[in-house]
Order: structure tokens, then sequence, then C-alpha cells
């Protein structure tokens, strides 16, 4: 098992998701359902993935993870 919140990464990506809840609670509220939401989807997948790939067997699926958290970072940044 890997451990996971050792990893500087997985720390900052945390903290990132906490931002991004603090700053998008100030957007105007028709963005509820749209930006909002999905900017918040976004950020929390990143931290999770990480997590989630720590805890597979095996360091292909480690990996995989690994590159879904980077695509949800290119995500959250085209939607910044």
């Amino acid at each position: 098992m890997r451990k996971y919140r050792n990893l500087v990464i997985w720390q900052r990506s945390v903290e990132l998701a906490t931002s991004v809840y603090k700053i998008t609670s100030m957007f105007p509220s028709e963005e509820k359902y749209g930006l909002i939401s999905q900017m918040r989807r976004c950020a929390v997948s990143i931290p999770s993935n990480i997590a989630e790939g720590a805890g597979r067997s095996s360091d292909k699926d480690y990996s995989r993870f690994l590159e879904m958290a980077y695509g949800s970072a290119y995500e959250l940044e085209t939607q910044i």
C-alpha cells in the first residue's frame, strides 16, 4: 500500500480543492449547476484519483489513476 498522504502533490491538490470551493462560493448563483459544480468536481477528482490509485495493487493501475488526476487538473485549468 502506497502512502499517498505523504505525497506533496496529494497535499497540494487537497489545498487546491479547498481553494476552489472557497472561490466558487463567490460565483453568481446561476452558475450553481454549471461552472461551480464542474470546477468543484474536477478539483475533488485530483486528490481522489491520487488516493484511489495508491490503493491499487499494480503500478499500471496506479499510473492510470495518476493520469486521470492529471487530466482533471487540465480540465480545471481550462475552466479557470
